[in-house]
């Protein structure tokens, strides 16, 4: 996660040996302290062949259970690019339960240019624009 540009907030997908979720966990809620507006922003997506297991579930779970209002209020979404429109197209329907699950809408954008254009729309709507 990169909150160097923070209300645009850059985070990625992918996998390392010796990643810990946790320092994830952490990190956002750092972000939502701030108590401001926030956009998610990844030009890499979630890998296909990466299987939560039961901990990680059961940790992101209670995560969510805890910090639900302030998710719900505070990201205003997450904006995935994606150059494929036929893999936009398949997370179009992932959308739908990504929403339902972390309580903020998924968007889809075919250029970095489109997604920090997305963003910044989102942003001044609420009030709180960035340079990015």
């Amino acid at each position: 996660m990169d909150s160097s540009n923070f209300p645009i907030v850059w985070i990625g997908f992918e996998h390392e040996v010796g990643h810990d979720p946790q320092r994830d966990f952490e990190e956002f809620e750092v972000n939502l302290k701030r108590g401001t507006p926030f956009v998610l922003l990844s030009d890499s997506n979630p890998g296909e062949d990466h299987e939560h297991s039961q901990e990680e579930k059961k940790r992101t779970s209670l995560w969510m259970k805890k910090n639900k209002a302030e998710l719900r209020n505070l990201v205003l979404a997450m904006v995935m690019i994606e150059a494929s429109s036929a893999k936009r197209l398949g997370f179009k329907a992932f959308a739908v339960v990504f929403a339902k699950f972390w309580g903020y809408p998924l968007m889809l954008a075919s250029s970095r240019e489109e997604g920090l254009e997305i963003a910044e729309k989102l942003l001044s709507q609420s009030g709180k624009s960035s340079a990015a």
